[in-house]
């Protein structure tokens, strides 16, 4: 038996997902119901940050109770024989020693750290998933990782450093501080409207 076979099929995951090393940090709180899978998840996280799925990515599971995540379970697209599409999140015994992670774009290696904090059961009258709660704008595509990022931020800030003009003519008139809930949910709304939709 898989780690959360017994969970109600109406049963809703509450996870933090938060971008490692980000100072201060860039953060969202999500419902999500327990039988998506890691496919849903990654359509999520890219609205919910939001990304727009240009680059690889993968998701790793170590530490808990399930077949996956006691052999460090990684589901990567590029890995025929490991296929996240047919993985649901109730799959992944996620308890508070569940080390879980998204990474998005090997290069700029944006890792996201994924925890559950609660779970209850569907809510009438909300289509899941939700974000409910976050902090921050997510950094632009391929702005160099979190220091990268960091550091053009810190350019935007000193009209008088020697970088600040292409670092402007690259990023624009960017807020970091930005973070639309309402952008984001009708987002997520239109993206699993069939999805939530279906009868649990």
């Amino acid at each position: 038996m898989k780690a959360d076979d017994r969970l109600p099929q109406e049963t809703i995951y509450e996870l933090s997902i938060s971008l490692r090393y980000s100072k201060p940090e860039i953060w969202r709180l999500v419902q999500v119901p327990a039988d998506a899978t890691l496919a849903d998840l990654h359509r999520i996280i890219q609205i919910i940050m939001p990304w727009y799925d240009e680059h690889l990515h993968e998701f790793e599971v170590s530490g808990g109770g399930s077949p996956y995540s006691r052999q460090r379970g990684v589901w990567n697209p590029m890995q025929a024989d490991l296929d996240e599409s047919t993985v649901r999140l109730a799959d992944l015994g996620l308890k508070s020693r569940v080390r879980f992670t998204y990474q998005y774009d090997f290069g700029d290696s944006w890792v996201h750290d994924i925890k559950r904090k609660k779970l209850f059961r569907r809510k009438e009258g909300v289509q899941y998933p939700v974000c409910i709660d976050g902090a921050r704008a997510a950094p632009p595509e391929d702005s160099g990782g979190v220091w990268g990022y960091a550091y053009k931020l810190e350019v935007l800030a000193d009209p008088e450093h020697e970088d600040y003009e292409w670092v402007v003519e690259w990023m624009g008139s960017w807020d970091a501080e930005h973070f639309n809930i309402e952008a984001i949910n009708e987002r997520l709304r239109n993206a699993f409207a069939k999805r939530s939709s279906r009868r649990p």
